[in-house]
Parts: C-alpha cells; structure tokens; sequence
C-alpha cells in the first residue's frame, strides 16, 4: 500500500549507527514505493536505492526518503495499517521480555518505564503488571486515540507526539523500550543517544529491529537476481510498514564506541513468515533457527 505525498530525497554521507563514510558501500539494489510482488519491473512507481554498510551491516535507503507531513505515513488507522487489529491484551503480551528483564535488573515498585512509540498501549500495561510505573508516547495520533478509547490506556501517562519533540528530565526512567521502532526514526543512533540521557545510570534500553541478515529476504532477492531485476525485498521507506532500516548486532556494537552502553544482552528471534506459502514455514523457520537467520534482532543495552 503506497501513499500520497510530497519526499525530500537526503543523500545518506555517513552510515547512522557506525559513522563511517557512505562511500563505497554495496548498493543491494532499489525498491519501489508500494508492495513489489514476484515483478517488481512491471509496476510504475518511486524507487530508492537500497545500501548495506561494510563496517557494520545497517541496511538503510539512500537517498533516504523524508514525507513532507509525517500523517503522510502514520495517519493511517490501526484498522489499516494491520489486516487483523485485535484490541484487547493478554497475559503473554511482552511476557518474554519482561522475564528477560528480571533476569538483568531487579524490578522494585516504583519503578519507572518509557515505551517509545507506544502504539495501542499493550506494552505499556504488561509494564504495569510486572511493577513499572508505566509512561509512553506515541506519534500517530490515530494509534493515540485507539489507546486511550479502546485499551483504555491512562492518557495522563500516554503522550502523542515524536521523540524529536519529546523532553524528560535526565535520568528519569529505570527502563526504555524501543519495540519495533528504531526502524521507522530518521535517527536511530540520535534517539538513542537522547534515551540514555532520560534513563537512570545502570538503567537498561530494549530494543527490538529487523535483523539486516534475515534469511527470507535473501531468498526473494535471489529470485529477484534469477530474473533478471535489480530490485530487493529490504525495507519499505515509503510504504507500510515504513521501515527505514536493518540493524545487525555489530550495528549495535559500533554505536557503543560512541554512546555510553553496553550490551548485556542480543538474540535473534525467528518470528513469523509473511508472503511465503504455508507448507514452507516449518522449514523455513527450522532452517533460520539453525542458521541464526531469524527476522528480528532483539537487544538490550545497559547505561554505563
């Protein structure tokens, strides 16, 4: 699904996470501003280049394309943005995490917790219900709305608006989460720079990002390559899901040589299939499980 809108195009000088200059790294190949399919080169549309860092592995677009008005991409309803919106929570939402949690700190009342990019609110309760004092932000106003009508989300601890104009006092937030959101910012390694200044000293950040070395995407771009298109399956700058970047750990790793934190913990998780046929995905996600190839990095960084 593609949307109307005007761009600026930015020409990407130097990679976002390691710093290191743009120049010579490997252009993957473009993609188009709306869902490609099996022929990419049958369909009209915008297209951007697609470049995988040498340093570092970030899989970003460049020039990176920025709407002129942000509800160009996320004034889109829940009801819109996913096929199969469900409003309510259950006891397994973000139970994972919170267990990893407790394994790195010792979770006490009182507590305070950020969910940046709250969505519709369900991480911000299962916050609530292991002992955070639970507060959030979130920039689409319509996710906004729906957290506060339909989840019922306090609205004196759910803020709508963009970490670029978001101010906390220093040293506010015992924890930070970053759930599925890295890859929309413009800045990744900027907003991780102003959330270590908003979290306590030894306060942890969970972060969870595409992995740039995910094994589904390799397959498309190798049938991509076998018909003869120089298109891949990477990112989707200006369409849903807007996703601008593809981290690996070392992205995680070289950030650290210029950010006060280090990472006390990474996994790759497998996640679910999308746009595969059903009787592939008991192998496609066995082989991404033996081959540490799965769909998303999670990371967890500790404040030093």
């Amino acid at each position: 699904m593609s949307r109307s809108g005007k761009y600026s195009f930015v020409d990407v000088e130097v990679c976002n996470m390691c710093n290191q200059s743009s120049a010579g790294n490997k252009t993957m190949g473009m993609r188009l501003n709306q869902s490609q399919g099996f022929r990419p080169k049958s369909k009209k549309g915008i297209a951007v280049s697609v470049v995988k860092c040498r340093n570092c592995s970030l899989v970003y677009a460049d020039p990176l394309p920025i709407p002129e008005n942000i509800d160009d991409h996320y004034g889109l309803p829940p009801e819109e943005y996913w096929n199969d919106t469900d409003f309510s929570w259950n006891e397994n939402y973000f139970s994972t995490e919170i267990k990893t949690l407790q394994q790195l700190m010792f979770i006490r009342p009182g507590m305070k917790a950020l969910d940046i990019g709250a969505g519709l609110g369900r991480t911000m309760i299962s916050l609530e219900k292991a002992g955070f004092e639970a507060y959030g932000f979130e920039p689409s106003l319509p996710f906004y709305q729906r957290a506060i009508d339909k989840m019922k989300i306090d609205p004196s601890r759910l803020e709508h608006g963009s970490i670029e104009n978001r101010h906390y006092d220093a040293g506010s937030f015992d924890l930070i989460s970053f759930g599925a959101v890295l890859e929309h910012l413009y800045d990744p390694a900027k907003s991780i720079e102003l959330a270590l200044t908003w979290l306590k000293p030894g306060g942890i950040i969970h972060i969870e990002v595409p992995s740039s070395h995910h094994f589904p995407t390799r397959l498309i771009n190798f049938f991509y390559r076998l018909t003869g298109t120089n298109y891949v399956s990477n990112l989707s700058p200006m369409h849903v899901p807007f996703h601008l970047y593809e981290f690996s750990l070392k992205s995680f790793e070289k950030l650290s040589e210029r950010l006060s934190y280090s990472i006390v913990y990474a996994k790759i998780e497998v996640c679910e299939i999308l746009n595969f046929p059903r009787f592939t995905h008991n192998f496609l996600k066995k082989w991404m499980s033996w081959t540490n190839s799965g769909l998303q990095l999670v990371v967890y960084l500790k404040k030093l």
